[in-house]
């Protein structure tokens, strides 16, 4: 039987997997999420989420696709691993998301750029003038984006009639993405919506750790984290929800593993802190500054 069973879940409370149910929406998550589905739904182009390893911006992109599924006139894919190799693997890769093959003028033969560059421009006027949907590409670790793949994008995001734009795009990528765009006037005046994912504070640690618990199928009135221990859950992990995730899911293994154990107190806490330190398995790269860019 799995540990959170055996603690009264119906599914593991600290996964690390980004599934959109056990994402807490911190201030800054709803920020962002509320901006992006506005942008989207105005038909206003690119929107770029910046955000250290670990602040939740996969989950944020899989908690956009749940609330677009939901929306019948939306058209959207997700890339999850930009680093294509050239602009037409790249251009190539775009056309097999959105299926569009059937526009090429010959089946039989590899189209060259230029045919998927008409391809990709006839279908975003197909959908976005004729069925009125809107086309939404979202792009996960989008600093992995090289600078040919960005000329893709901006040509793109040239698309457009007298009232919208008839790509909308959604780039999620750690801060090395701003480096690359900053230095690309054209394309960087072109983001709508820009905004900055930072750590979560000391109250919303507790919330994130309620939610996931309670999302999980705990019942119990008593509290299974301590005050104390998701205190100290706080200043080791900086407020990165990922490590939050990580450092609970230890917790509870190691709850369950002593036996003599009801509830994470910060005894158990210090323990698995003082563990990961002595192996050197603690992270040390700096806190992202406190605001957007």
């Amino acid at each position: 039987m799995s540990y959170f069973k055996l603690l009264g879940f119906e599914k593991e409370p600290f996964s690390t997997s980004p599934d959109p149910n056990f994402f807490y929406l911190s201030h800054e998550h709803e920020n962002a999420l509320t901006n992006i589905l506005i942008e989207l739904r105005l038909k206003r182009g690119l929107s770029v989420i910046l955000g250290d390893v670990g602040t939740g911006k996969t989950t944020l992109s899989r908690k956009l696709i749940q609330e677009l599924k939901e929306r019948e006139d939306f058209v959207f894919q997700i890339v999850l691993d930009p680093s294509f190799e050239n602009e037409h693997i790249f251009m190539t890769a775009l056309a097999r998301n959105f299926e569009i093959y059937s526009l090429f003028p010959a089946a039989d033969a590899s189209p060259s750029i230029v045919d998927i560059r008409e391809a990709l421009e006839r279908f975003l006027f197909q959908k976005g003038v004729t069925e009125n949907k809107i086309v939404t590409l979202i792009i996960d670790e989008s600093q992995k984006l090289s600078e040919k793949s960005l000329e893709v994008l901006r040509v793109l995001l040239n698309y457009e009639t007298n009232e919208f734009k008839l790509l909308q795009l959604v780039l999620l990528g750690q801060m090395e993405l701003h480096a690359k765009i900053v230095n690309i006037p054209n394309f960087f005046d072109r983001i709508s919506f820009k905004y900055t994912l930072n750590p979560l504070d000391l109250k919303e640690t507790q919330e994130m750790i309620d939610f996931r618990v309670r999302q999980a199928g705990y019942k119990a009135n008593m509290n299974l984290f301590l005050d104390d221990a998701i205190r100290e859950i706080y200043y080791y992990s900086k407020g990165y929800p990922r490590r939050i995730t990580m450092i609970c899911h230890k917790a509870l293994k190691n709850m369950v593993l002593k036996k003599n154990k009801f509830v994470v107190d910060v005894t158990l806490v210090n323990e698995i802190i003082k563990e990961e330190i002595k192996s050197g398995w603690q992270r040390r790269e700096s806190l992202l500054p406190k605001n957007s860019f």
